[in-house]
């Protein structure tokens, strides 16, 4: 059965600050719309709000003991900073609705661009996209962007099942709100069956800049008021970025705290439990930098899930979630009936940002903030924190890590090549080097955009990686891919060395999802847990003239390491994933098999690396790739002819009834 007109096949309802959009499980197809346009915060239609006790008003109220609130989930409110802010939202709400589909479902999207002069592109991330690889939506890769007053329709199947979510793939708009989850669930599930679970959202917001600024000042330098802002960095002494942001949200809402630590009143995102209960939390991170460390006070996280991706149980008493990440929990509502924190907590040493939101026992007053602490860690209880992007907190903190590495996954699933063909190996240095200029790069290419979409005009002209200006411990710029034919078994190892080392990047694969067979950490100090040296098991080569190399084509420093005999891989249960942070100073080891053809991107998922040119191209199965849909917009230069080009200085051109002079 297929769904009739538009939305009829969906039912809405608001909650957790998240309205949602509901597929009829039973269809074959749903059709769901996005509206992409501008919005602002803190106002209510055309009339300034702000925020009083986690309550909103019209900014013309004095005294609000009579007065009636308004609504939180009728206003953009982000972190209630009383200056509106230009934002970009789908479907009017930051983030966007949340999209409830079925696993096989056959999803039609239609995506309206509204806004004035920016055009967009909408990508459906951690989604295979098999058979429809130019519903990726990349532009200038699977797609031309979507211009102004334009509709783009894109139709994918619905896999895999789990927690993924959309966003704008376009320059930073991501930044400026342009996301929403979308939870696919089990083939088996009826809709009618009410899960307990809640979505979180986490967005390192700043109020002040939009994301062109942010692109700008991450080309040029961050500055304001005539001082260039430092850096923070992470407590292995590794960078984060001079992007500065004031709040942490979640679901779109949060608070603004001033130097002093007081903060704006303005409302929290606010999920109600019922008592002796379990609910799962699917935790999502759209935001731009800053990794979160999650926890809920008063109560345990079980991890059951990591992008999509079913995982063994294990228990902790936080997680931590990075840009482009999702992570799913299990918590249980044993605790006393009560409010208690919910907290998004960054890594930084220098600065203390947090995201907030309240769990809320039925029976307890939901007008009444938490007064609950974060666990103790303790010497003979510690902290369990999972997905830490080094090996170590400092001792005495009382605080372990469980990294990505040491989980396994439900499924056994050792791959194999199905063409008779050996393994084929890529690694692919993730890093900022450069003489002078230091442009994010992959192998020291840094990407430039096709003017046109490869994927839809494969045999129109492409730039070249392979000129004399790229090369080892060169930097150029051009659109970089790497190759591999249907049936191959891909090993993909992600570097993070050389000398434009310094940063974490959660790398992010289009088109497939990846087993992680082995982390590489570089070496720490075990007290401290600072960096001190990369990992040795990487050859980077010399650099030129004693300076430290540019790590653009690695090796593995043991040269008799095989394919298959690399130290302590994961092969039987390893973690699937599409998103992994590769340390500052080590590696990750992943496997694909290629079975999707088409032209996947692989970038960083910090926007601001990506769109400094931390991005490449694979090239899958270049023979086997589908032919575009009937229609499908091509988009390429116009570059005029010497015989096309009119004499201005003659009237040749002019009718004879033409009022303009032309002497």
């Amino acid at each position: 059965m297929v769904s009739g007109l538009l939305l009829v096949c969906l039912f809405w309802s608001v909650c957790w600050g998240l309205r949602e959009q509901w597929c009829n499980f039973q269809d074959t197809d749903c059709h769901i719309t996005l509206i992409v346009d501008y919005g602002m915060t803190m106002m209510d239609g055309k009339k300034l709000v702000k925020a009083i006790d986690g309550q909103l008003f019209h900014y013309d109220i004095e005294v609000t003991f009579n007065s009636t609130p308004v609504s939180s989930d009728d206003v953009i409110t982000a972190d209630g900073y009383f200056e509106p802010r230009l934002v970009m939202a789908f479907n009017g709400t930051i983030p966007g609705p949340a999209l409830h589909v079925r696993g096989g479902q056959r999803v039609h999207l239609h995506v309206h661009n509204r806004m004035m002069h920016e055009t967009t592109s909408v990508h459906i991330h951690g989604q295979h996209q098999t058979g429809s690889p130019f519903s990726d939506g990349v532009p200038f890769v699977t797609q031309c962007p979507i211009l102004p007053g334009q509709q783009f329709d894109q139709t994918f199947i619905a896999n895999p099942e789990g927690s993924f979510f959309y966003h704008s793939h376009s320059g930073p708009q991501m930044t400026n709100g342009l996301y929403g989850p979308l939870i696919v669930h089990p083939r088996s599930r009826s809709k009618d069956v009410e899960d307990k679970e809640f979505i979180l959202m986490f967005h390192d917001w700043n109020h002040e800049w939009d994301s062109t600024m942010m692109a700008a000042k991450m080309r040029w330098g961050f500055y304001t008021m005539g001082e260039k802002h430092q850096t923070s960095k992470t407590l292995a002494n590794i960078h984060y970025s001079g992007f500065i942001f004031q709040s942490g949200l979640i679901n779109g809402k949060g608070r603004f705290f001033d130097n002093s630590g007081s903060h704006n009143g303005a409302p929290l995102s606010l999920f109600t439990v019922t008592k002796g209960t379990k609910y799962r939390f699917r935790l999502f991170h759209p935001g731009d930098v800053y990794p979160f460390r999650v926890s809920i006070d008063g109560h345990n996280l079980l991890v059951v899930s990591s992008d999509g991706a079913d995982l063994v149980p294990f228990e902790v008493e936080s997680v931590i979630v990075h840009p482009g990440e999702r992570i799913d929990v299990v918590i249980t509502c044993n605790q006393t009936t009560d409010n208690y924190w919910i907290r998004g907590q960054t890594l930084e040493v220098e600065h203390s940002h947090v995201a907030e939101a309240i769990l809320n026992y039925e029976g307890a007053p939901n007008d009444r903030e938490p007064t609950t602490k974060r666990s103790q860690c303790i010497q003979e209880l510690p902290c369990r924190v999972f997905n830490c992007p080094f090996l170590y907190y400092p001792l005495g903190s009382f605080t372990e890590c469980i990294n990505f590495d040491q989980v396994r996954s439900v499924k056994s699933q050792r791959l194999q090549p199905t063409n008779g063909k050996p393994i084929v190996e890529y690694f692919m240095n993730f890093a900022f080097p450069g003489h002078g200029e230091t442009p994010g790069s992959v192998n020291g290419r840094s990407f430039v955009d096709f003017p046109m979409a490869p994927l839809v005009q494969p045999h129109d002209p492409r730039s070249s990686c392979s000129r004399e200006d790229c090369g080892n411990n060169k930097i150029c710029h051009c659109p970089y891919s790497v190759s591999f034919s249907e049936g191959d078994l891909v090993q993909l190892v992600f570097v993070n060395m050389g000398a434009g080392r310094g940063w974490d990047h959660p790398i992010h694969l289009h088109g497939h999802s990846f087993q992680v067979v082995k982390i590489g950490f570089p070496v720490y100090n075990q007290s401290s847990g600072e960096f001190l040296n990369e990992n040795a098991d990487i050859d980077c080569g010399q650099g030129e003239k004693g300076a430290e190399s540019f790590c653009n084509d690695a090796k593995w420093a043991n040269r008799s390491w095989s394919l298959d005999g690399i130290p302590d891989m994961e092969l039987a249960h390893p973690p699937v994933k599409d998103t992994v942070v590769v340390p500052s100073g080590g590696y990750v080891v992943t496997r694909i098999k290629a079975n999707n053809p088409g032209l996947w991107v692989i970038h960083c998922h910090i926007n601001l690396h990506m769109n400094d040119g931390m991005l490449a191209l694979l090239n899958e199965s270049f023979t086997m790739w589908p032919e575009p849909p009937s229609g499908f917009p091509r988009c390429h230069n116009f570059i005029a002819m010497a015989s096309d080009v009119i004499d201005i200085g003659t009237c040749d051109h002019l009718a004879v009834d033409d009022e303009i002079s032309c002497c």
